[in-house]
């Protein structure tokens, strides 16, 4: 994260002094809601995926939304980071969006973690009303919902000065929060890529092998069913549970750039969390050369990966 950061550190612990906010299931969607909601003058419905998909077929009324060259930035160093407050609120407002608008954020095919990222930016820009329509298109389409071509051009929308909340943090708020109680820092990579077995990321980036070292695994590949649906909040829990995360901590989340974590991240919200996503993530901390293993912790034990299908492990810790 190169944006909007002096005094990051100080407004992110500000920000987790506020009570957990209580979105239950208002920011997920179902189809049937969306469905008896698409001529509500109030709604904004976001396409995110290839622009080719959009123009071959999406829910009547949908805007393209271009998350990775449009909505975010890409430096020399970083990929999908924010842009500057006044730069999104343009961008935004030619979207459609307006201060009194319900947003309902879509994915065409793959996961859900283009969608869920854009989710996090409007999250992050202070936009409350955001939902995430659940399993996207591919539900939609399933159950036979009518699409079309059709593209209506969107009026400019009227967004007064965005409202940025604390909730990206950079490498040093994740250091200083590792082993302190009350966090819990959540790696949402396939499990070969934390466990060391498989390496990610650009070559630019010089991508360390393994993961942060105390952080916790929770695959944004297991939040969802086979159908593409967001698991259920009981079996959410559960999860996070299984990988060491309680009730009451902070999730501050990352992956290799900061598009998959927000799907784990989105999650976290959905079960009352607080949350934090690390922007720069694995690529941002490899490039600082910053200590990364390959060492699984489980329910206070460590299972340490050495090479594929090697495995010890080391009790007490």
């Amino acid at each position: 994260m190169r944006r909007a950061l002096p005094a990051l550190a100080a407004s992110v612990v500000l920000f987790l002094a506020v009570p957990a906010e209580a979105v239950g299931q208002s920011i997920l969607v179902s189809t049937a809601d969306l469905a008896g909601r698409l001529n509500d003058p109030k709604l904004v419905l976001l396409h995110v995926g290839e622009k080719a998909g959009y123009d071959a077929a999406h829910i009547a009324g949908a805007r393209f939304a271009d998350v990775r060259n449009s909505l975010h930035a890409r430096t020399q160093e970083l990929n999908l980071e924010m842009l500057p407050p006044d730069v999104l609120r343009e961008r935004l407002a030619a979207l459609g969006i307006s201060d009194d608008l319900h947003i309902v954020v879509y994915h065409a095919g793959g996961p859900i973690t283009l969608a869920t990222r854009l989710i996090l930016t409007l999250h992050w820009a202070g936009l409350d009303n955001v939902s995430l329509l659940d399993g996207g298109l591919d539900a939609w389409t399933r159950e036979k919902r009518p699409v079309t071509t059709d593209v209506a051009a969107p009026g400019a929308g009227k967004l007064s000065p965005l409202k940025v909340r604390p909730v990206v943090a950079d490498a040093e708020f994740v250091q200083t929060r590792l082993s302190k109680p009350g966090f819990a820092i959540v790696d949402a990579r396939l499990p070969a890529f934390y466990d060391g077995t498989q390496v990610g990321g650009s070559q630019a980036a010089r991508h360390k092998a393994g993961h942060i070292a105390g952080a916790l695994s929770v695959p944004y590949t297991t939040l969802t069913t086979a159908d593409g649906l967001l698991k259920s909040q009981a079996e959410l829990r559960a999860l996070f549970a299984a990988a060491g995360v309680k009730p009451d901590d902070t999730v501050v989340t990352y992956c290799h750039i900061g598009q998959q974590a927000t799907a784990v991240l989105f999650a976290a919200r959905l079960l009352g969390h607080k949350v934090v996503l690390y922007d720069g993530s694995f690529e941002d901390w490899s490039r600082r050369n910053l200590p990364a293993n390959s060492t699984r912790l489980i329910f206070g034990s460590e299972e340490s990966y050495h090479q594929p299908g090697e495995m010890t492990r080391r009790t007490g810790k």
